[in-house]
Order: C-alpha cells, then sequence, then structure tokens
C-alpha cells in the first residue's frame, strides 16, 4: 500500500497525461452497447434478467466495479430511471421546491459562484416526505442499486441534491468531490496518500438526467482515467491541471432518465449551459459505503415512516423493493449504543433497513411499525 504524504511539487503533468494515454477494454460478454470517449454505455432496463441471476449480477457488478476503480473512471446507464412518470412528477417537486426556497437560499454551489444555479439541498428526503409514491417508484430502480452495490458493497447510504442550471448559467471549475475534494489543498496534503485512495473509495457520484441534455446544454464534463493520479486532490488546485482539463475532457449527450456514475476522484465540472431554452436539472447522488460519513444528514426515520404505508399498498419485485429501501432506510446496524441494543441474534442489531423487509414481510400494521421505529431509535441513543 502506498505510504507516506503527497506533496505539492509531486503534482507532475506528464504522470497524468501517461494516464489518460490509457484505452477502456470490457471483458467478453459484456453487455455495453456502446463505448464512447472510453465510457461504457449500459441500456438499464435490459439489465433486469441479468441482475436477478446471482451469478449473472455477480459479474455485470465486477464489470462495473473495474470500469469505476481501474479503467475511465465512469459509465452510463441508459434509462435508469425507467418510470418517466415518476420522473416528471419528480422534476415538477423539485421545481416547487426551488420556488419554495429561493426567497431564503442563495442556491449556491460548491464549485460555481451563488446565483449561477438553483439548488435543492437534501433532496432525498424532502421528496420522500413530499410524495413517499413518487419517491418509490424514481429509487426502484435495480440497475442504480446495483451500480452502487459494484462500488460501495451493501448497505450503502444515498444522499441527493438537486442542481437546475439555466440557460446562460456557467460551468464549474474543474474538481474532486467529497471527501478530501471539499478541503483545501493544504488540508488535503495533511492526510496520508493511503487515504486519499480511501477518499476515493468511500463515496460514488451519480447524476440522473430530469431532462434531455445535448452537450450545448452542458452535461458533465469529464476527464477518463484522471482517478487513477494519485496526488489529485492536490493537483485539481493548480491552475496548469485546470488548463490541461479543459483541453481534453469529455462529455456525453443525456436523455430523461439516464443516469451517469462515476469516481468521485475523477476529474470533473459541469458545463456551461449554452442552450437556448433547456432548464437543465440532474438529481445529483453522492453515495457513502456503510463503513464512511456521507456528505449530509438525513432523517431516514422520518423517510421510513413515510415510505411504510406506501409500500404496504405497492407491488414491487424483491429487486424493486430492495432499491427502494436501500435508497431510503440506514442500512448498517452501527454505531449503537450495546447497552441498550446489544448484538442478541449475532455480531450485530437488526438495522433500520432489516426492520424494514421484516415488516413488510410480516405485513406489519402502520401503528405497530412506528412503535417499532421508535423503539429502534430510542434503544440505539448514547
Amino acid at each position: 500500500m502506498l505510504t507516506g504524504f503527497y506533496r505539492e511539487e509531486d503534482c507532475k503533468l506528464e504522470d497524468l497525461e501517461t494516464l489518460l494515454a490509457r484505452q477502456t477494454t470490457l471483458p467478453n460478454g459484456s453487455p455495453a452497447i456502446d463505448l464512447k470517449h472510453n465510457i461504457p454505455i449500459y441500456d438499464a432496463p435490459a439489465l433486469a434478467g441479468q441482475l436477478g441471476d446471482s451469478q449473472g449480477r455477480q459479474a455485470l457488478l465486477s464489470e462495473w466495479a473495474d470500469v469505476l476503480v481501474k479503467q475511465s473512471g465512469a459509465l452510463l446507464l441508459r434509462g435508469a430511471v425507467e418510470d418517466q412518470a415518476a420522473l416528471q412528477a419528480a422534476t415538477d417537486i423539485f421545481d416547487d421546491i426551488v420556488e419554495d426556497e429561493r426567497a431564503s437560499q442563495s442556491g449556491g454551489d460548491h464549485f460555481a459562484g451563488a446565483g449561477a444555479n438553483d439548488r435543492v439541498w437534501n433532496a432525498l428526503q424532502k421528496l420522500c416526505l413530499r410524495d413517499a409514491s413518487v419517491f418509490i417508484h424514481y429509487f426502484k430502480s435495480p440497475s442504480i442499486a446495483a451500480v452502487c452495490e459494484a462500488y460501495l458493497g451493501p448497505d450503502y447510504q444515498m444522499t441527493a441534491q438537486v442542481n437546475l442550471v439555466r440557460p446562460g448559467g456557467r460551468a464549474q471549475v474543474m474538481h474532486r468531490d467529497y471527501h478530501l475534494g471539499f478541503m483545501s489543498q493544504s488540508q488535503a496534503a495533511r492526510y496520508p496518500a493511503h487515504a486519499h485512495m480511501v477518499s476515493a473509495s468511500a463515496t460514488l457520484q451519480g447524476a440522473v438526467a430530469h431532462c434531455d441534455m445535448p452537450v450545448e446544454s452542458g452535461p458533465t464534463k469529464l476527464l477518463p482515467f484522471s482517478q487513477l493520479y494519485g496526488p489529485g486532490y492536490l493537483a485539481y488546485h493548480r491552475p496548469e491541471f485546470q488548463a490541461l482539463f479543459e483541453s481534453r475532457f469529455v462529455q456525453l449527450p443525456l436523455q430523461a432518465g439516464d443516469a451517469l456514475f462515476f469516481s468521485p476522484a475523477l476529474f470533473h465540472a459541469a458545463g456551461d449551459n449554452d442552450s437556448a431554452d433547456i432548464q437543465r436539472m440532474a438529481n445529483l447522488m453522492q453515495i457513502g459505503s456503510a463503513m464512511g460519513r456521507t456528505l449530509e444528514a438525513i432523517d431516514r426515520a422520518a423517510m421510513a415512516a413515510a415510505l411504510y404505508p406506501v409500500l404496504l399498498d405497492e407491488t414491487l419485485t424483491d429487486l424493486e423493493l430492495s432499491a427502494v429501501i436501500a435508497a431510503a432506510a440506514e442500512g448498517y446496524p452501527f454505531p449503537t449504543n450495546l447497552d441498550t441494543d446489544p448484538p442478541l441474534n449475532g455480531l450485530a442489531s437488526e438495522s433500520q433497513a432489516g426492520l424494514m423487509h421484516r415488516a413488510l414481510a410480516e405485513r406489519m400494521p402502520k401503528a405497530d411499525f412506528e412503535i417499532a421505529l421508535g423503539d429502534y431509535l430510542q434503544c440505539r441513543k448514547a
């Protein structure tokens, strides 16, 4: 494992350029329907059969992990949100939230000036609490759940923030993302080199297109293979690396319902919206490992309580139900208070997601579920 610390003098353009010369190679029999700019593209609805087969699922998840970690660092799922009615309903809800919040918030962005965009922070929870049914049909996508699991393993933690860039909106500066990507160069340099690798593997970035996004509307600019560059959390701040990015980035046009996923260490930036009339809306997913800290604090108990009675009346496949619960509930049983929440039936106590699965399987009445959820929260308090 890499040891020591990165220094600013370790940031050499020629080392990055060597990585950028690589080409993506996919295994024989890959279900990818296209390969553009070294980024593989998949037809998400067509993957349902493979994702439902244990061996086929493992092969596909291994392929996606290889692409995200060792190859170009990005992949595109066409039609990941297949339910267009749910996608439009979510778009309408996000538009309403933007209008509600505009008077009191700046709509600022981590990597663009305030006022350039409209932002909906904690869009995951806000969508769930405004319309649980829309949330279910939006997040029931087995392919979205599968790519999260491919990169992070099970029990991942979903967060999401909506970004709305209007015609004339300017691009972000090139960057890496959370964790170390949200630090200054000097702050990131204090973390040992192996921690830079951990940061890159602790979060997955995703973006669901809520409208068709031709290149002129500014879909995400990407620099394939740049996630492999070790000192990148220091280098992206430097002007020569910014200039290289602007001369070498690629973009993929998106259709409404497509989902682009990429490593948080990939050099990237939202593009200029040079269109005449496209209100470019994307739901930006920051999905965290169960073993890390996510970007946002989410009231997952409130989401579980809102979803449960609606899920009782829904007819979903096992994969769809698992995807919805994974997007909403806390899947990891730690941290907890082991005095009041001991692992009586194994090495860990029941997780919030486990409680939801069990309650739905038992057809637990809504009132009983709310009591069980309250007990779950109480026994975990410090």
